[in-house]
């Protein structure tokens, strides 16, 4: 057996999806049906998400009126409470924006991870479901690296989508 006649037997032939039906496809196991404590987790790790953008869009604001306060005026003698607070509140701004941001991971984690499974269950099902002349015929060392691959990019999708998209987009919202 040559490489050519290798890589068409690994080739699994299916129908194509669009990115918005593979899309639509995960975030329904991240809102599965009658599982409400992974819907809480989800708007939980959502609400300390935008409460860790929320300060993190406040972190410039109050650092500016803190320099502010400690220009020098003629003829007005600030009082020196005023910039004490307002560093004292930066920097508790700047510790709820990465704290709130820790939480919502540590929330996010259990669901995500539940998503995986279950994905990976499902694919493993299927496998479990196909003819005995397909399994004799495919290569099992190249499929289960391509299992784990699919399994490291759902990963990755769902971390850089629910982490990195949406944090993005509320947070350009926010200053906007």
């Amino acid at each position: 057996m040559n490489a050519g006649q290798s890589a068409r037997n690994l080739s699994l032939p299916g129908p194509q999806r669009s990115g918005w039906q593979t899309t639509t496809t995960l975030l329904s196991y991240l809102w599965p049906r009658g599982d409400w404590g992974a819907r809480g987790r989800v708007v939980l790790a959502m609400a300390f998400l935008l409460i860790a953008k929320g300060a993190t869009v406040f972190v410039p604001v109050i650092y500016a009126r803190a320099v502010d306060a400690l220009a020098p005026t003629t003829g007005n003698t600030s009082l020196i409470a005023v910039p004490v607070a307002l560093v004292l509140y930066y920097g508790a701004l700047r510790i709820a924006s990465v704290g709130f941001g820790e939480l919502r991971d540590a929330v996010f984690a259990a669901v995500q991870q539940r998503a995986v499974r279950r994905i990976a269950l499902a694919t493993f099902r299927h496998l479990h479901k196909l003819s005995l002349r397909f399994h004799l015929d495919r290569q099992t060392g190249g499929l289960s690296r391509a299992i784990e691959r699919g399994r490291l990019g759902i990963e990755s999708v769902l971390r850089l989508a629910i982490f990195n998209v949406v944090p993005t987009i509320i947070e350009i919202a926010m200053v906007t």
